[in-house]
């Protein structure tokens, strides 16, 4: 994808809604460990002031190292994860960066897991830090939790087809050429559905798509934003849109069986 003379430039997209208590320990470990890539943090109008904490962390950030490497998008409100993350996509694509990298801001994505990440890409359009491959982990889960997250990507990947175990996971990282390649206007999906449905975006355009096992570890500050509408949500839409695909197969399927011979 890029010689060694030119490393790829990565952003990693941070999406925050009241993460005063988390976003700093998150961004001192990126730095810590990918100290080359930049961040995006896109704040929808946090009320504990997680923007203006963002900015602090900036300045300071870009005073230490003589370079802005920590960016800070403000929306006006909460719109969603998955509005932040394509406002991001955006942001990133209009200034060329090569990857782009999801990352939660509660510190359950570990900072050392992304040159992992990183190292895949050259071969892949998409790299998911998978939890349920060999040598995946979570860390701090009930098993209710476990219970729930393997059986939705298991119906995920019987429904869809997916080749993938963990298509619901948020640490991933994307080449900016396939991202530019997808209708980012029709994604209207949220939590764990919004990555869901970006993964199969990929796989349909015909990208390819990696698992690299990652360790999930379960928040410590702050609030879970996982609900039961977010639970809800995924399963309604991964069962329309199954239907919706295999509707399409057998009409394919028909089509070409009702195709006159050739003489």
């Amino acid at each position: 994808m890029t010689s060694e003379l030119q490393p790829p430039r990565v952003l990693v997209v941070v999406p925050t809604y009241d993460e005063r208590a988390t976003l700093p320990g998150a961004l001192a470990r990126l730095r810590e460990h990918a100290p080359a890539v930049d961040v995006l943090v896109v704040d929808d109008g946090s009320p504990d002031g997680t923007g203006e904490i963002a900015e602090a962390i900036a300045a300071e950030d870009a005073e230490r190292h003589g370079r802005v490497a920590v960016h800070v998008m403000h929306r006006a409100d909460k719109q969603g994860l998955g509005t932040a993350y394509v406002a991001g996509f955006r942001w990133a694509l209009e200034r060329g960066y090569d990857v782009i990298v999801e990352m939660d801001a509660d510190g359950s994505h570990r900072a050392e897991d992304l040159p992992a990440l990183l190292a895949a890409v050259d071969g892949a359009d998409l790299v998911l830090g998978s939890r349920w491959v060999p040598g995946g982990a979570v860390v701090n889960w009930p098993l209710s939790r476990q219970l729930l997250s393997r059986g939705g990507n298991t119906y995920t990947r019987l429904v869809l087809g997916l080749p993938l175990r963990d298509a619901t996971g948020g640490f991933r990282a994307y080449r900016a050429p396939m991202l530019g390649r997808l209708p980012l206007d029709e994604v209207e999906s949220h939590g764990y559905c919004f990555q869901v449905d970006m993964a199969w975006r990929v796989i349909r355009a015909g990208g390819i798509a990696v698992e690299v096992p990652i360790t999930f570890v379960e928040r410590e500050l702050g609030e879970s934003k996982m609900s039961r509408d977010i639970v809800l949500e995924a399963l309604g839409k991964v069962t329309v849109w199954g239907a919706q695909h295999r509707l399409q197969q057998v009409r394919s399927a028909l089509r070409r069986a009702l195709r006159p011979a050739k003489p």
